[in-house]
Protein backbone atom coordinates (compact mmCIF):
# COMPACT_ATOMS: atom_id res chain seq x y z
CA UNK A 1 0.00 0.00 0.00
CA UNK A 2 1.35 3.59 -0.92
CA UNK A 3 0.13 6.25 1.09
CA UNK A 4 0.35 9.78 -0.63
CA UNK A 5 0.25 12.84 2.03
CA UNK A 6 -1.76 15.68 0.33
CA UNK A 7 -2.07 19.43 1.39
CA UNK A 8 -4.12 18.63 4.29
CA UNK A 9 -2.44 17.04 7.01
CA UNK A 10 -4.09 13.89 8.05
CA UNK A 11 -5.99 13.03 4.67
CA UNK A 12 -4.04 10.30 2.49
CA UNK A 13 -4.25 9.11 -1.10
CA UNK A 14 -3.85 5.52 -0.88
CA UNK A 15 -2.67 3.21 -3.60
CA UNK A 16 -3.15 -0.26 -2.82
CA UNK A 17 -0.29 -2.76 -5.16
CA UNK A 18 -3.12 -4.37 -7.67
CA UNK A 19 -2.08 -8.33 -8.76
CA UNK A 20 -3.40 -8.37 -12.21
CA UNK A 21 -3.60 -10.48 -15.06
CA UNK A 22 -5.89 -11.89 -18.21
CA UNK A 23 -8.31 -13.29 -15.65
CA UNK A 24 -9.14 -9.87 -13.58
CA UNK A 25 -7.31 -8.33 -10.43
CA UNK A 26 -6.93 -8.60 -6.62
CA UNK A 27 -6.02 -5.77 -4.44
CA UNK A 28 -5.99 -5.76 -0.88
CA UNK A 29 -7.98 -2.69 0.46
CA UNK A 30 -8.02 -3.25 4.16
CA UNK A 31 -5.15 -5.13 6.69
CA UNK A 32 -5.03 -3.85 10.05
CA UNK A 33 -1.45 -4.48 9.49
CA UNK A 34 -0.56 -2.71 7.03
CA UNK A 35 -2.75 0.31 7.72
CA UNK A 36 -1.41 0.20 11.00
CA UNK A 37 2.20 0.11 9.52
CA UNK A 38 0.93 3.61 7.87
CA UNK A 39 0.70 5.28 11.21
CA UNK A 40 -3.13 4.47 10.80
CA UNK A 41 -4.34 2.37 13.54
CA UNK A 42 -7.75 2.34 12.80
CA UNK A 43 -10.83 0.20 14.41
CA UNK A 44 -13.75 0.43 11.53
CA UNK A 45 -17.12 0.00 13.02
CA UNK A 46 -19.18 0.15 9.82
CA UNK A 47 -19.27 -0.07 5.93
CA UNK A 48 -21.32 1.82 3.64
CA UNK A 49 -22.40 1.50 0.07
CA UNK A 50 -24.04 3.85 -2.02
CA UNK A 51 -24.78 4.01 -5.89
CA UNK A 52 -25.38 7.20 -7.33
CA UNK A 53 -25.93 8.26 -10.79
CA UNK A 54 -23.97 10.67 -13.19
CA UNK A 55 -24.34 14.31 -11.91
CA UNK A 56 -25.24 13.74 -7.96
CA UNK A 57 -23.38 15.46 -5.92
CA UNK A 58 -23.41 14.38 -2.21
CA UNK A 59 -21.79 16.20 0.88
CA UNK A 60 -20.47 18.00 2.44
CA UNK A 61 -21.11 16.09 5.05
CA UNK A 62 -19.58 15.11 8.82
CA UNK A 63 -20.87 14.24 12.18
CA UNK A 64 -20.20 16.78 14.98
CA UNK A 65 -19.41 14.78 18.90
CA UNK A 66 -18.85 11.23 17.17
CA UNK A 67 -17.02 12.39 14.29
CA UNK A 68 -16.16 9.38 11.78
CA UNK A 69 -12.83 8.51 10.12
CA UNK A 70 -13.31 7.25 6.72
CA UNK A 71 -11.60 4.89 4.27
CA UNK A 72 -13.38 5.81 1.05
CA UNK A 73 -13.04 3.76 -2.65
CA UNK A 74 -15.27 3.16 -5.73
CA UNK A 75 -15.77 -0.27 -6.80
CA UNK A 76 -17.76 0.77 -10.09
CA UNK A 77 -17.38 4.33 -12.17
CA UNK A 78 -15.77 6.87 -11.13
CA UNK A 79 -16.24 10.13 -8.40
CA UNK A 80 -14.37 13.15 -7.90
CA UNK A 81 -14.04 12.98 -4.27
CA UNK A 82 -13.49 15.88 -1.44
CA UNK A 83 -12.21 16.81 2.05
CA UNK A 84 -12.48 20.03 3.76
CA UNK A 85 -10.97 20.61 6.94
CA UNK A 86 -13.82 21.62 9.07
CA UNK A 87 -11.29 22.09 12.80
CA UNK A 88 -11.62 26.15 13.86
CA UNK A 89 -8.27 25.51 15.92
CA UNK A 90 -6.79 23.70 12.41
CA UNK A 91 -4.18 26.40 10.36
CA UNK A 92 -5.76 24.53 7.47
CA UNK A 93 -9.31 25.24 8.63
CA UNK A 94 -11.89 25.68 5.81
CA UNK A 95 -9.25 24.69 2.98
CA UNK A 96 -10.16 21.67 1.16
CA UNK A 97 -8.48 18.35 -1.25
CA UNK A 98 -9.85 16.55 -4.16
CA UNK A 99 -8.81 13.62 -6.45
CA UNK A 100 -10.41 11.61 -9.04
CA UNK A 101 -11.44 7.97 -7.20
CA UNK A 102 -12.23 5.39 -9.66
CA UNK A 103 -12.43 1.63 -10.01
CA UNK A 104 -10.03 1.86 -12.63
CA UNK A 105 -7.32 3.45 -10.87
CA UNK A 106 -7.96 1.91 -7.73
CA UNK A 107 -7.48 4.51 -5.63
CA UNK A 108 -8.69 4.98 -2.06
CA UNK A 109 -8.67 8.03 0.24
CA UNK A 110 -8.69 8.19 4.27
CA UNK A 111 -10.58 11.47 5.64
CA UNK A 112 -9.94 11.71 9.30
CA UNK A 113 -12.50 12.69 12.08
CA UNK A 114 -12.56 16.46 11.55
CA UNK A 115 -13.04 17.12 8.32
CA UNK A 116 -16.33 16.95 6.02
CA UNK A 117 -16.45 14.74 3.47
CA UNK A 118 -18.38 14.78 -0.40
CA UNK A 119 -18.43 13.63 -3.59
CA UNK A 120 -19.41 14.46 -7.31
CA UNK A 121 -20.30 11.67 -9.95
CA UNK A 122 -18.12 11.60 -13.24
CA UNK A 123 -19.45 8.46 -14.50
CA UNK A 124 -23.10 7.37 -15.95
CA UNK A 125 -23.03 5.92 -12.08
CA UNK A 126 -21.15 4.88 -9.71
CA UNK A 127 -20.63 2.58 -6.46
CA UNK A 128 -18.99 4.01 -3.81
CA UNK A 129 -17.82 2.01 -0.29
CA UNK A 130 -16.90 3.85 3.19
CA UNK A 131 -15.36 2.20 6.23
CA UNK A 132 -16.00 4.47 9.33
CA UNK A 133 -14.51 4.95 12.50
CA UNK A 134 -17.89 5.72 14.20
CA UNK A 135 -21.18 4.62 14.21
CA UNK A 136 -23.78 6.85 11.80
CA UNK A 137 -25.22 9.26 14.38
CA UNK A 138 -27.96 10.93 13.00
CA UNK A 139 -28.44 13.75 16.29
CA UNK A 140 -24.85 14.84 15.37
CA UNK A 141 -25.22 14.32 11.48
CA UNK A 142 -24.09 17.82 9.84
CA UNK A 143 -23.09 19.31 6.43
CA UNK A 144 -21.69 22.39 4.77
CA UNK A 145 -22.99 24.06 1.28
CA UNK A 146 -21.34 21.89 -1.38
CA UNK A 147 -20.77 25.41 -3.40
CA UNK A 148 -19.70 27.15 -0.40
CA UNK A 149 -17.05 30.47 -2.14
CA UNK A 150 -15.21 30.45 1.58
CA UNK A 151 -13.92 26.46 0.79
CA UNK A 152 -13.91 27.00 -3.14
CA UNK A 153 -14.05 23.34 -3.89
CA UNK A 154 -13.27 23.17 -7.74
CA UNK A 155 -15.89 20.68 -9.07
CA UNK A 156 -15.83 19.01 -12.11
CA UNK A 157 -19.66 20.39 -13.28
CA UNK A 158 -20.96 20.11 -16.47
CA UNK A 159 -24.43 21.88 -15.44
CA UNK A 160 -26.04 21.78 -11.87
CA UNK A 161 -25.71 18.72 -9.57
CA UNK A 162 -28.39 16.75 -8.32
CA UNK A 163 -28.65 17.39 -4.76
CA UNK A 164 -30.93 15.19 -2.28
CA UNK A 165 -33.48 17.89 -0.37
CA UNK A 166 -30.82 17.64 3.22
CA UNK A 167 -27.60 19.18 1.07
CA UNK A 168 -29.50 21.56 -0.74
CA UNK A 169 -30.19 23.52 2.65
CA UNK A 170 -26.90 23.32 4.39
CA UNK A 171 -25.38 26.17 5.71
CA UNK A 172 -22.19 27.94 4.89
CA UNK A 173 -19.30 27.36 6.61
CA UNK A 174 -19.62 30.64 8.14
CA UNK A 175 -22.89 29.52 10.08
CA UNK A 176 -22.24 25.51 10.27
CA UNK A 177 -21.53 24.27 13.58
CA UNK A 178 -17.62 22.92 13.48
CA UNK A 179 -15.40 20.97 15.37
CA UNK A 180 -13.02 22.96 17.90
Amino acid sequence: MKAIETRLPGVLLLEPKVFGDARGFFLESWNRQTFAELGLNLDFVQDNHSRSSKGVLRGLHYQLNEPQGKLVRVLSGSVFDVAVDLRKSSPHFGQWVGYELSADNQRMMWIPPGFGHGFQVLSDSADFLYKTTAYYAPQWDRGVRWDDPAIGVEWQLDGAPTLSAKDQVLPLLKDAEVYP
